[in-house]
């Protein structure tokens, strides 16, 4: 089952850093990392469960896991998210090697969840900004108006993070909504287009 389980794992973790990571973030580095980091847990913890090895040996590994941080570069919250899949990737193929649907059942699901929960098109319209702004607006309407004219989206949620009054500068983390594309009106003369039609009937499916 340890043959088995290696390929599996070798190709969870290649659908994972390269089909879902590089295709959609493109960042080479990482890709390695993740390669590395899951199969160095992959070949640790089917030696764990092999032998008979002592729990603190198991537990020594975790904690070196639990601090173990990217110090090289800044990594994205959602980059953190494959990082801590590929490190459960390893886990699970390493420790359900001797029950293969269950192995083959939870790379699916880890997959499946990185899948959508990282698709470019869902929650497409939303977004975050850490923004500098070279004026201190001590009006909380005049600062939403301020970023809603600068970002041309409608904000949502505003915290400011910095206020520098000798600098005169403020730091502000904007979430916001940036509003749908307005297709251009039908020139006069000619029929109502055929999307137009289908344009309620999307707008009401979509939550509008």
């Amino acid at each position: 089952m340890f043959w088995f389980a290696l390929a599996v794992n070798t190709i969870a973790i290649t659908v994972l850093s390269y089909v879902l990571y590089f295709r959609r973030h493109g960042r080479r580095d990482l890709l390695l990392a993740y390669v590395a980091l899951n199969t160095g847990i992959f070949a640790v913890v089917s030696m764990l469960t092999s032998r008979e090895v002592g729990l603190a040996v198991g537990f020594g590994l975790f904690g070196v896991l639990s601090i173990l941080r990217l110090r090289s570069d800044l990594i994205s919250q959602g980059e953190i998210g494959y990082y801590f899949t590929a490190i459960a990737l390893g886990l699970v193929n390493a420790v359900a090697a001797p029950t293969p649907w269950t192995l083959l059942g939870l790379d699916a699901l880890l997959l499946t969840c990185m899948y959508v929960a990282d698709h470019p098109h869902l929650l497409a319209r939303y977004g975050r900004r850490v923004l500098t702004l070279d004026v201190v607006h001590e009006d909380p309407v005049s600062l939403r108006q301020d970023l809603e004219a600068r970002l041309r989206a409608r904000v949502g949620r505003i915290e400011v993070t910095e206020v520098d009054y000798v600098r005169d500068l403020m730091v502000v983390d904007v979430r916001f909504r940036v509003p749908r594309p307005v297709s251009a009106p039908a020139p006069a003369g000619r029929g109502r287009p055929r999307d137009s039609v289908l344009t309620p009937l999307t707008d009401w499916l979509g939550g509008r």
